[in-house]
């Protein structure tokens, strides 16, 4: 009660201050309980898979814009997630997509999603991010910044659609377009409704990004639950939790207490040492709900698949490392190539991905490891 006065407060506030309208009343529905929750998860297999965007494509308007979208690339790469015992994906998916061809947009996506089942494998799909560049824009994007991670990668909705008021009918229309169209879809495992919503980008963007932008999309993150719940669907919704500290509620941040409390299942990101990952997972145990990790698997920081997945295994968490194969995102170089490009020279180790260019795993003992604690994958004949 006290979570749903404090944001109700802070959305009139943000209102009579000029920077978000105050919201009509959200639709009477509900997040699921704590028995629909763990029913759900005891249904599903041990989880594992990655953040996927094709190789040819610098970001997710590249991925479904219809002059790009490469449906043999697609069955190609989740073949190789298949081969590596992955049965699920993350995807990204970008509201612009929607407002231009809402039509066009669900006819790739469910042709996306064919594919993946093709392949078992169940995507959870990502509705909004407030990572990278905030300036989304239809249509060609640019080629990668030589040496960078991520160059390409595009926010949704961006600056316009977060500070612009008369930008959230176009939002709402997205989220029940494109959540409606697959409520009732069993291929499609879960809808992420916002990635890391108060990134700021400061390594990268910050100084072009929204101002107050974490108390805009804390104000609007309900609003954006109550859109996905109000055409029902028979999947859970989460935002994934990724900074702060999770162990006391006195110490959470206001957009960390809207995203546990309205996630169906708990996600979160972790990149640090096997230990500091084992001891968020004991922080979420506290919830009582199914714990996902949706982002892990930087190994030039310490989070690595030798590490994580025996832990992960042993608390029953769902695994979603970032990156498949290697490709127009750049993100087997680190996060400090934003300050110093690797142009004259590689990183000791690759960051991100699973397999190169030509198909062969970066590290063949990770995709032995991945079967080993899956059970699936090539050496077991699936």
């Amino acid at each position: 009660m006290k979570l749903c006065v404090s944001l109700l407060c802070s959305v009139f506030a943000l209102a009579s201050a000029g920077v978000w309208p105050a919201f009509s009343q959200a639709p009477d529905v509900s997040r699921w309980s704590e028995q629909k929750a763990a029913t759900w998860y005891t249904a599903q297999p041990w989880l594992v898979g990655a953040n996927y965007v094709p190789s040819d494509a610098i970001n997710q308007l590249e991925m479904f814009q219809a002059e790009t979208f490469n449906a043999s690339l697609n069955d190609k790469e989740l073949g190789l997630a298949e081969s590596a015992g992955m049965n699920t994906v993350r995807v990204f998916l970008q509201d612009q997509l929607w407002s231009s061809d809402p039509q066009g947009l669900k006819k790739r996506l469910d042709a996306f999603l064919t594919i993946a089942a093709k392949h078992h494998i169940r995507p959870m799909l990502v509705l909004f991010d407030s990572c990278w560049d905030p300036y989304p824009r239809l249509g060609p994007q640019h080629p990668p910044i030589p040496g960078v991670h991520n160059s390409g990668w595009v926010q949704s909705p961006g600056y316009k659609g977060i500070s612009d008021a008369a930008y959230r009918p176009k939002l709402e229309a997205y989220v029940k377009g494109v959540v409606g169209a697959f409520a009732n879809d069993d291929r499609i495992l879960a809808w992420d409704v916002w990635n890391e919503p108060d990134n700021g980008n400061d390594s990268s963007y910050g100084r072009v990004e929204v101002p107050h932008k974490a108390e805009l999309v804390a104000a609007l993150l309900p609003q954006v639950f109550a859109w996905a719940r109000s055409v029902h669907p028979t999947q859970p919704l989460t935002s994934g939790v990724w900074q702060g500290n999770w162990s006391d509620p006195a110490k959470e941040s206001a957009m960390v207490k809207v995203q546990l409390a309205e996630s169906d299942v708990i996600t979160f990101h972790n990149y640090g040492w096997p230990e500091e990952f084992q001891a968020k997972i004991i922080e979420l145990k506290a919830y009582n709900r199914p714990i996902l990790c949706s982002e892990y698997m930087a190994r030039g920081a310490g989070s690595t698949f030798d590490g994580i997945l025996p832990i992960a295994k042993s608390y029953n968490v769902a695994l979603i490392n970032w990156g498949l194969v290697a490709g127009k995102t750049q993100t087997y170089l680190p996060w400090d190539s934003w300050q110093k490009p690797y142009v004259l020279s590689q990183p000791v180790v690759w960051f991100h991905e699973v397999f190169k260019q030509d198909d062969t795993p970066y590290r063949p003992r990770e995709v032995e490891l991945l079967r080993q604690y899956t059970g699936r994958g090539s050496t077991t004949g699936q």
